[in-house]
């Protein structure tokens, strides 16, 4: 069985993780599986690529619909003998449709990462309506409620829930943040990883931080965020200087292997207003680091409030401000967050259970079910 995997994102994010875990995963355990992926070339994707061994193809992608990308599916598709297009992002949806008009593909599985919903426009309903999508692989049950709105055959739309690899875990470094960032021993580090994008709302994370250093006198603990730069960093920054919170808040940008810093935190923090499930949870699960996030998307599936992690609702500052602080002021919640969190990752959500399930979807749509 061949798998053409296709994403059309030119960043590097946990979209592009799965991908890479999916193909790594199924590499290990089913040898007959041949995974190719289909990125757009000269990307963050594509540089990380290169440094697998996972077999690729790349393809220009100068505008949303450049045909050139569509081209390289139909190539790939008859020189590779692919059986199942798997499809990661939207935008790859409609450049796949294109190269189906073009000759007959295979059929499609797509994976629906995030918790927005489908916008109720003609031509994308069309789009995530169409005919050769056989599966929909939702990342969480959120995920899938919300999809389910907008999908016509129902019983196509299933969840899959993300893993993460606990094969080939890294604590390996190029620097330790305490070394760089020149902080002492008896501050914590408050990690969080995540591009700056509107989903992750940084701006909320800043408004945490300005409330337990500002407001709250709490000078014991230092903010590192770890994630690609874009066009909202700019603001983050400036807002960062207006707060004077130069010294307890530090950016460092689109880092390799960013999980591998995990080790070097105190705790993780999410403050996104959108998700489906970030992996970087479920790699704070395996490194036993506790995790303060907001309850958005498929979040609340994996963390239960006061049992395994702390949960606050989306944009609220104030209550993160307060979780944050009584996560440090209450050392004896940590053991049971981090215990109770790494059970559940092993039991449900490895990369291997993943990959297994993505596996079946990928018989059952061969066997036309």
């Amino acid at each position: 069985m061949t798998i053409l995997h296709i994403s059309a994102v030119k960043s590097w994010g946990g979209g592009e993780n799965h991908i890479e875990t999916l193909c790594y995963e199924l590499k290990q355990s089913n040898p007959e599986i041949k995974n190719i992926v289909l990125c757009v070339e000269n990307t963050l994707f594509h540089e990380r690529l290169n440094e697998t061994l996972i077999e690729f193809q790349t393809a220009p992608l100068a505008y949303n619909l450049d045909l050139r990308f569509s081209l390289k599916i139909i190539n790939l598709c008859k020189t590779k003998k692919v059986d199942i297009i798997h499809i990661h992002d939207p935008s790859a949806i409609a450049l796949t449709i294109i190269a189906d008009k073009f000759v007959n593909l295979p059929p499609f599985i797509f994976s629906k990462k995030t918790s927005f919903p489908i916008k109720n426009k003609k031509l994308t309903l069309y789009k995530y309506n169409y005919s050769k999508i056989k599966k929909y692989l939702c990342v969480s049950d959120e995920t899938r409620r919300i999809t389910l709105q907008s999908i016509k055959d129902r019983d196509k739309v299933i969840t899959v829930y993300q893993g993460t690899s606990i094969t080939n875990k890294s604590t390996a470094t190029d620097f330790l943040l305490r070394e760089k960032f020149a902080i002492d021993d008896s501050k914590k580090i408050v990690g969080t990883i995540g591009n700056h994008i509107r989903a992750k709302n940084l701006e909320t994370f800043i408004e945490t931080v300005n409330l337990i250093v500002n407001v709250k006198k709490r000078t014991d603990m230092i903010f590192v965020q770890i994630g690609s730069f874009t066009e909202r960093t700019e603001d983050l920054l400036i807002k960062i200087k207006e707060l004077k919170l130069e010294n307890y808040i530090h950016f460092l940008g689109y880092v390799p292997n960013a999980s591998n810093f995990i080790p070097q935190f105190d705790a993780l923090l999410m403050t996104s207003q959108s998700e489906g499930i970030p992996e970087v949870i479920f790699e704070s699960f395996y490194h036993k680091k506790p995790v303060i996030s907001t309850n958005v998307g498929g979040i609340p599936e994996i963390i239960q409030e006061g049992i395994n992690g702390l949960l606050t609702p989306k944009e609220d500052f104030e209550m993160l401000s307060e979780k944050i602080i009584y996560l440090f002021n209450n050392k004896e919640l940590k053991e049971k967050f981090v215990t109770l969190s790494y059970e559940k990752l092993i039991s449900n959500y490895t990369a291997s259970v993943m990959a297994q399930k993505t596996l079946q979807e990928y018989k059952t749509t061969l066997n036309g079910n």
